[in-house]
């Protein structure tokens, strides 16, 4: 049986948050996020002189009176938001580890739900080899979220992932209309930058959230050992080996594994792109109300 974070209890406790989008996105009209432009919502944002062609139903009489100008009262724009999750189901995201997939899954969940709650589209794409399958099409509403979800639970994490052809291959997803969400370990040999570049390029906002359990990012491993990669074909696979693990080559490890982190928080730095890291052993609401708080992304 595989493990599940997700029930009534998680999907109440997340009705107390918000994505928190950029407001610079155009997005759909219907939805809740406030936009830079001026729209038709009952909120007062602003007056401007009247001008030839405007829609004089929204001329302000009252100032009219007092200054013998016509001034238009201005509103907030609402907008609704398309919000794509890539899911990376690569053999290292929990083919042997079922607490890492389900960790994976529950904050593509929760992401969705927040989108859901917050009258916005969302659809997750399943990454595997080098596309990405939408098995639900575009979701609106929580009676079509919920039965995705419960699919979604079921897929297998298995085989390996070229991130930037899942993605920059991805049909579906307009530009600056919502925010693109990558979940991954991302130890993966294909270039992810080149996806979120892309990604940028669509003028999306982007989040990543790496998922590692606490073995790979503090391994405890001494002696000989085999180290089977997941996402090889076979066991003759090259990247399998059998070595015997010293302490020089742990701390060789923790280094590079700290180089690797650094490089993606600088390379997100420099994009304007939000970055976590987080642990399967951290409580994922702590995730959820703890790191996508700090960045920025909820409120």
């Amino acid at each position: 049986m595989k493990e599940s974070y997700l029930n009534g209890q998680f999907f109440n406790r997340l009705e107390t948050l918000s994505l928190n989008l950029r407001a610079d996105l155009r997005g759909y009209f219907g939805g809740k996020h406030l936009v830079k432009t001026y729209g038709q919502t009952v909120e007062f944002a602003d007056y401007r002189e009247y001008q030839l062609g405007d829609d004089i139903r929204r001329i302000d009489w009252n100032l009219y009176s007092r200054f013998e100008k016509f001034f238009l009262k201005l509103f907030t724009d609402e907008r609704q938001m398309q919000i794509q999750i890539f899911l990376d189901c690569s053999g290292s995201m929990g083919k042997d580890n079922p607490k890492k997939s389900a960790y994976a899954v529950a904050s593509a969940a929760a992401i969705g739900y927040l989108a859901i709650h917050n009258m916005d589209k969302v659809s997750f794409n399943i990454m595997k080899g080098d596309r990405a399958n939408n098995p639900f099409g575009t979701i609106v509403g929580k009676n079509s979220f919920f039965r995705s979800i419960s699919q979604l639970e079921e897929v297998e994490f298995e085989g390996d992932t070229d991130i930037a052809s899942c993605i920059t291959n991805c049909p579906e997803g307009g530009s600056s209309n919502g925010l693109s969400v990558i979940i991954s370990d991302f130890f993966t040999d294909s270039d992810w930058k080149k996806a979120v570049d892309y990604l940028l390029y669509k003028n999306r906002q982007v989040l990543l959230v790496q998922i590692m359990t606490p073995e790979e990012d503090e391994p405890t491993y001494d002696g000989r050992v085999n180290l089977i990669d997941l996402e090889a074909e076979d066991i003759e696979d090259p990247r399998n080996m059998k070595i015997r693990i010293t302490r020089s080559m742990q701390m060789a490890y923790e280094e590079a594994l700290r180089d690797f982190k650094n490089d993606m928080k600088t390379f997100c730095n420099k994009r304007g792109v939000d970055y976590i890291s987080v642990r399967t052993d951290v409580e994922i609401e702590k995730m959820l109300f703890g790191e996508l708080l700090k960045v920025g992304i909820m409120d």
